[in-house]
């Protein structure tokens, strides 16, 4: 259980979590392998579980009347998952839809027995917190990109935000997420996605390469997102 208690504490919602804690959880949790394109669960069904990401990527995702898909958030390793659900009891049904965009592995775990270990501690209480105020802060960032913002502006942030702190005037990034997901949480067209990379490209501030994506001008993407440059780069 050792690797198990390692992994679950790269989450927010485990981090400070002891091992008896853990190993009441781990004796429920079962272990998921879907395949890219496989669906976890689908918008409405009811919720029993909620989810730990091991490897892989899951997007989570909702789809208009007319047919038209919305990534709401890509789920990466380390991360939970449906945890708020189980609060709604026996009505709690799944918001969202959830597939694997790649070969994914996940833990599973049980809401009554989650609840259980809920109830005796206050250290994944303080996780949970934690880690819904995290995703609740995201998203409030992300209706305000896709409100306010234009398309220009929402790729050359999700550009910089996958840039670490403190890098040097240019750097190359890794797309580890497909770019049509990429633009559907965006909100852009796939066309309209290739369009502004080519336009980055055009302005010298970006070189790409298949998944690969150096950003060649830092300031320049700045100064083009109207985000202050960090201190710590130049």
């Amino acid at each position: 259980m050792v690797k198990q208690f390692s992994e679950l504490r790269r989450s927010h919602l485990f981090a400070q979590a002891d091992d008896s804690q853990l190993a009441t959880l781990a004796r429920t949790m079962q272990e998921v392998e879907l395949a890219p394109g496989d669906m976890l669960f689908t918008h409405g069904q009811p919720a029993e579980r909620f989810f730990f990401v091991r490897s892989g990527q899951i997007k989570l995702f909702r789809v208009s009347p007319e047919g038209q898909e919305k990534t709401i958030e890509v789920i990466e390793p380390g991360q939970t998952f449906a945890e708020a659900v189980m609060f709604m009891g026996t009505q709690g049904r799944y918001p969202v839809n959830a597939q694997a965009v790649t070969d994914t592995s996940l833990y599973a775990f049980d809401q009554k027995q989650f609840l259980k270990v809920l109830s005796e501690t206050t250290e994944i209480c303080l996780g949970m917190l934690s880690a819904m105020s995290r995703r609740l802060h995201m998203l409030v960032n992300q209706i305000d990109g896709l409100t306010l913002q234009n398309a220009t502006y929402r790729l050359v942030m999700y550009l910089l935000e996958h840039a670490p702190q403190g890098v040097a005037e240019s750097m190359e990034i890794e797309l580890t997420t497909p770019k049509g997901v990429i633009a559907s949480q965006l909100a852009i067209q796939p066309e309209t996605f290739s369009r502004i990379l080519a336009k980055l490209k055009r302005l010298d501030l970006i070189e790409v390469n298949g998944n690969h994506i150096a950003l060649r001008n830092l300031r320049g993407l700045h100064n083009l997102a109207y985000v202050p440059v960090p201190d710590d780069i130049f």
